[in-house]
């Protein structure tokens, strides 16, 4: 898979694909990131990229022309797809994530100042993605957060596949709680199911701790998930209780 980021300001990206499992990616070949000077496609002397919005108005406004032939010179084929970095746009969750890792190529643009002329957006793109309800300066850390969220899902980016489908989102819920040694801190315990043995009495203890924790964090992923039955009289069972009758500090024997 190919990103390609189109930024007025590409030293903003030195180092920051030089560690992790992007690098690694990299390495192996599963993964090429190409940085663009969007000047590079300017064709006057000043290497001009804004100007003045018509109308009136503060700021500045990027000029159609070097965005288009900034994309049509990186663009390979009709199966890339082409996406400005705005917080107008559709939200970056776990399910735009995997469906982007589907795609041979993806082409970022980063927003500055005031916005892209208009015509970007109606004629250049394919859409437009946000990362939150929330101005940045521009669209560069955008482009690392949505690099980095999409390349977990390319097979053999990250070491062991299943780890990604047990990440918080994934199915739509929040993560379940993960403790390692040692099983007694300074009095704090871990639960005792985890040292049970009995995998399906850890993954019940998972799955409720999981909806739990969503409930209480982020109720409103709950009323855009379809529940499965089981799911629905645990959760009704959770909210009738309010806290999980056995605290996470309780229970287990001694040792590390």
């Amino acid at each position: 898979m190919r990103f390609d980021i189109i930024t007025i300001f590409p030293q903003m990206f030195r180092g920051v694909f030089s560690g992790g499992i992007i690098k690694k990616a990299m390495e192996k070949g599963r993964l090429e990131i190409k940085i663009h000077d969007l000047r590079n496609y300017t064709r006057d002397k000043h290497r001009q990229v804004d100007d003045r919005p018509y109308g009136g108005g503060e700021g500045m406004v990027f000029m159609p022309g070097p965005l288009f032939e900034a994309v049509e010179a990186i663009k390979e084929g009709d199966k890339s797809r082409v996406f400005l970095l705005s917080p107008q746009g559709r939200r970056l969750n776990s399910s735009l994530a995997e469906e982007l890792s589907r795609v041979d190529q993806i082409i970022l643009i980063c927003g500055r100042y005031e916005g892209v002329d208009e015509r970007v957006s109606q004629y250049l793109v394919d859409g437009e993605i946000s990362i939150g309800d929330y101005v940045l300066s521009g669209g560069e850390p955008a482009a690392w957060v949505i690099v980095d969220a999409v390349s977990r899902f390319i097979p053999g980016v990250v070491g062991k596949d299943a780890s990604v489908r047990k990440d918080s989102f994934f199915y739509g819920l929040l993560d379940y709680p993960h403790y390692t040694r040692p099983r007694d801190y300074r009095g704090l315990k871990v639960p005792r199911v985890l040292f049970s043995g009995d995998h399906a009495k850890i993954e019940a203890w998972r799955r409720k701790k999981a909806l739990e924790k969503t409930s209480a964090l982020r109720p409103d992923l709950l009323q855009a998930k379809k529940l499965s039955i089981e799911d629905r009289i645990l959760l009704a069972a959770i909210l009738r209780k309010g806290k999980n009758d056995e605290p996470d500090g309780i229970g287990g024997s001694q040792g590390s």
